[in-house]
């Protein structure tokens, strides 16, 4: 087995554990194990349960992932001692006890939420909101996001997220400065907050698959600097 940490993947709202589909053959080209976790969406507690169930399959120390959301999971779940350093991509990343919306709702509302409706309880993505979400991307491929999304419980950014990982951890965080999902302005704000390497690219929501390889770059150096750190 390869003596690299292990990148474990935590997706956010509006997909699965699919959306970085791009960036794993990257890594597993350069010697990476790699796990990409299923999260339900009904309770930060049980999506950051499910992420540490993960750790257990691990080589090594791991490289925790989040987009979107699932920086809200990673917050949680990166506290775990198995976790070495945590890349946050276009991902919110709350205080500890807080929750996804404090932060949220210091910025204006993005496009996104225009294009949003709620059945059964859960927030769906409307087929025109998905160029707001992913509009870099070739229509075939817009049209594959809108498919696999996986819909939150309407309550689960109201919900207290516990530990905040970031505090304890090295991170990087992605930036997306075209993003109308997460305003780019919350982003570099929790970045700075959170003291983390910070790689800016002109993407949308999804740079994991506008432009992979970049993302690959920067999870690439967050887990050479745990080999360094070991070394």
């Amino acid at each position: 087995m390869s003596d690299k940490p292990t990148i474990v993947f935590a997706h956010g709202l509006w997909a699965d554990g699919s959306c970085y589909s791009k960036v794993i053959p990257l890594l597993l080209a350069h010697g990476f194990q790699v796990i990409s976790t299923q999260n339900h969406l009904n309770t930060v507690a049980d999506d950051a349960a499910a992420v540490r169930t993960s750790f257990a399959r691990a080589s090594g120390p791991v490289v925790l992932v989040g987009h979107s959301y699932g920086g809200t999971v990673i917050t949680a779940a990166g506290t775990d001692n198995r976790v070495a350093a945590l890349v946050y991509i276009c991902a919110f990343a709350p205080e500890d006890g807080d929750t996804t919306l404090v932060d949220q709702n210091k910025y204006p509302a993005t496009p996104i939420f225009q294009h949003i409706e709620v059945t059964d309880g859960r927030i769906w993505l409307r087929p025109s909101g998905v160029p707001e979400f992913a509009g870099d991307l070739p229509e075939p491929e817009q049209q594959l996001v809108w498919a696999t999304q996986m819909a939150p419980l309407a309550d689960l950014f109201g919900q207290p997220v516990p530990g905040a990982a970031w505090k304890l951890k090295p991170t990087s965080y992605i930036v997306g400065s075209e993003d109308r999902t997460i305003q780019p302005e919350l982003q570099r704000f929790l970045a700075k907050r959170m003291n983390a390497k910070v790689t800016e690219l002109a993407t949308s929501h999804v740079p994991m698959l506008s432009q992979p390889r970049r993302v690959y770059e920067v999870i690439r150096d967050a887990a050479g600097n745990i080999q360094q750190r070991g070394a």
